[in-house]
């Protein structure tokens, strides 16, 4: 499966009907995302099962904004609209499929139930 550009018209849609999405927020001129690009789009072929995505940050400075993205290449997972992941930096292949793996083994109603619980403790 080949990676979905993502602009504001289609992010909703792709994180809300999608278990897993991947997103890849990266620039044309930016070395490390070039050099990321190919595990990316490698690994996007091994699972699909999975979304990858990708948000380019100069065509969707918005985009950026919103996410907070401050450095590229960073990469943001979502699982049942949860983010689990946020991070800047291009992962190693092996590093990448091992966060992968993990991301489908967690059990999604322990998460659920952390994440409300930290809800309530912020109210």
């Amino acid at each position: 499966m080949a990676t979905l550009d993502l602009d504001s018209k289609n992010i909703v849609d792709t994180v809300n009907n999608n278990d897993i999405v991947i997103i890849d927020f990266w620039a044309p001129w930016c070395g490390p995302c070039q050099s990321f690009a190919p595990i990316y789009e490698e690994l996007s072929e091994q699972h699909d099962d999975i979304v990858f995505s990708k948000v380019n940050t100069e065509e969707h400075q918005d985009m950026a904004a919103q996410f907070q993205i401050r450095s590229i290449p960073t990469l943001m997972v979502f699982r049942e609209q949860i983010i689990l992941y946020q991070e800047a930096g291009a992962l190693p292949k092996e590093s990448m499929s091992k966060m992968i793996e993990q991301i489908k083994a967690l059990d999604m109603d322990e998460v659920r139930q952390s994440v409300e619980s930290q809800d309530n403790e912020n109210k």
